[in-house]
């Protein structure tokens, strides 16, 4: 039924303080913050639905109890059914749902912020709409693969070909380590079976890796889709970030799995990303690189700018006092 629960409470466990179906919704300042998470859970051939402020995994092999508050994501395989209630819960608790096909290919998402401000994806908005801006922050992301290195003179092209190089670097250097036969990336999404077994184990890391992604993308208020060096997807900036780790974390994980010959490996590459996305606290560093990358305009962001607020536009001030009567 599930592989990845990653500290996922036995069933019997409890959560909330709630007796009816209706649980009342937490507090968002409550909620466990996005760098603090569960990274992601899987399941599949199941039926989910809510109990309070938690939801329920029931299967032939019986139930078990999930507290969404401190999962990151919520990964549903094929023959997964899943209740509104369920859909609410995990929805209100700030956790992502990402449905995936036939051994983890396709990744279908959603999500809701643990914030109620949107001071950092107004950032987000500005850098991405200024080439100036953009650029400097495409090149950021590219210096966080080439430190001690100077890349702020190279142009996307430029870039984009390093990128390249250093990509086939590490699946050589991988296979080298690992005795895993290593030709080239490719797989066909609509048959997951059709490829080779390290390709098999690619995908399903790759998806691991942008499912908790999305989810701290959701959590912090940012938009999936308002990328810097990917652009034209509604999941752009995911890939912009999941990119950052796949050459330390997902590469890795799906050579270390393929080489083991598992039986399942789909299933044993989501075990083993699990525990490395633990391992190198990945969920922590999603948070800190970022923020960090939407400050690179030299205009970080305070706790004040990111506690909740709802404010007036004006053409003048800039901003204005919201709840109040204007016009008497």
């Amino acid at each position: 039924m599930c592989d990845g629960q990653g500290g996922v409470p036995a069933a019997g466990g409890t959560f909330g303080g709630g007796t009816t179906p209706g649980a009342v919704p937490p507090v968002l300042a409550d909620l466990v913050r996005a760098d603090e998470r569960i990274s992601f859970a899987y399941f599949e051939h199941c039926v989910v639905n809510q109990a309070e402020n938690a939801i329920t995994i029931t299967d032939d092999e019986g139930t078990i109890r999930i507290p969404v508050a401190t999962l990151g994501t919520l990964m549903l395989g094929p023959g997964t059914t899943i209740s509104h209630k369920a859909m609410a819960t995990i929805g209100e608790n700030g956790a992502s749902v990402i449905w995936v096909g036939e051994r983890g290919v396709r990744m279908y998402a959603s999500g809701r912020p643990l914030t109620h401000s949107s001071r950092l994806l107004m950032r987000q908005a500005r850098l991405v709409s200024n080439t100036r801006m953009r650029l400097a922050v495409a090149r950021q992301m590219y210096q966080m693969r080439f430190p001690g290195e100077d890349v702020s003179s190279l142009t996307m092209q430029q870039l984009r070909g390093r990128e390249g190089a250093r990509i086939r670097r590490a699946y050589r250097h991988w296979s080298r380590e690992t005795g895993v036969e290593w030709g080239r990336r490719e797989f066909d999404p609509e048959d997951f079976d059709a490829g080779s077994e390290i390709n098999k184990a690619l995908s399903a890391a790759h998806v691991c890796l942008y499912g908790v992604t999305h989810a701290v993308i959701a959590a912090l208020g940012c938009s999936p889709g308002l990328g810097f060096v990917h652009t034209g997807h509604e999941r752009s900036f995911v890939y912009d970030i999941a990119d950052l780790y796949k050459a330390e974390l997902s590469i890795p994980v799906a050579f270390r799995t393929a080489a083991e010959g598992p039986d399942d490996v789909g299933s044993a590459t989501r075990k083993n990303m699990r525990d490395a996305l633990y391992d190198l606290s990945i969920m922590k560093r999603l948070v800190t690189d970022i923020t960090a990358l939407l400050s690179t305009d030299g205009d970080e962001a305070t706790e004040d700018e990111l506690a909740d607020s709802l404010m007036l536009w004006d053409e003048k001030d800039g901003e204005v006092a919201a709840g109040r009567q204007y016009g008497d």
